[in-house]
């Protein structure tokens, strides 16, 4: 846990990325259900179209972890602003992998919107790219 959040829901939140992202980039991107509200939606750097519904967010997120051997995932800066029961999380990300047997390096940016539902905080909204040009 990032010891730089002082408040207890700042952690929390924290914890739940944490969590969601050790999920897909350690191979079991499955649990991610755990973090993926029934009705989250994605725009991806990767799909013209956005991603709705926690399935289709998984499996997304499950091709890229089965195409990819992730070597190295980090979260860099990140930025919690919680506003009651919501919260925007966003922060800048390092990811090198090797696909297809080419080491490449994906690094860029996050940003997730969650709410607190019934005493747990959900995932229902992630945008993430490249950094630009």
């Amino acid at each position: 846990m990032n010891s730089q959040f002082n408040d207890p829901t700042q952690r929390e939140i924290w914890a739940t990325i944490r969590a969601l992202n050790d999920a897909w980039t350690q191979g079991q991107p499955a649990q991610l259900s755990r973090y993926f509200h029934p009705q989250m939606v994605a725009i991806t750097a990767t799909d013209r179209q956005r991603r709705i519904g926690a399935a289709a967010c998984i499996a997304g997120w499950t091709a890229f972890a089965e195409a990819a051997r992730i070597a190295e995932w980090r979260e860099l800066e990140p930025l919690i602003q919680v506003y009651g029961d919501s919260a925007v999380v966003s922060y800048y990300y390092e990811l090198a992998c090797t696909i297809s047997g080419q080491e490449i390096r994906l690094d860029g940016r996050d940003m997730f919107f969650l709410i607190r539902d019934n005493g747990r905080w959900w995932v229902v909204a992630d945008q993430f790219s490249g950094y630009p040009g």
